[in-house]
């Protein structure tokens, strides 16, 4: 769990043979907000990747994905991402349109994966 009082959660936890990922957020690792929408996708992905990692979990392993946007014209951009990371049969997903995220990202991503 973190000490860190602006992001009090874990990055992944496991439970009942799954593992659930905390939102990830389209910034670098120093914290900045990843600006394009393929760029901002990719970005978001990673960190989701970095907290799956954490418990030993693999991008292979996700079986639900919810994608949060501030703007719906990025599902095109997430179609397509999807589709360059998984093979049939793809994990199932939701995309969601928000009005705001923290920071100031247009996209957060959480994940459910099998546990290792």
């Amino acid at each position: 769990m973190s000490t860190d009082p602006h992001h009090p959660y874990s990055p992944a936890v496991v439970a009942c043979g799954l593992v659930f990922v905390s939102g990830s957020l389209s910034l670098r690792e120093d914290g900045t907000v990843v600006g394009g929408e393929r760029a901002a996708l990719d970005a978001a992905m990673d960190t989701a990747r970095r907290r799956m990692a954490t418990v030993g979990a693999r991008l292979e392993d996700v079986v639900k994905l919810t994608y949060f946007v501030t703007d719906m014209r990025l599902r095109d951009a997430a179609n397509q991402q999807f589709l360059d990371l998984w093979p049939e049969p793809r994990p199932a997903r939701t995309v969601v349109g928000v009005r705001d995220l923290p920071y100031g990202s247009v996209v957060e991503i959480d994940a459910v994966v099998k546990a290792p």
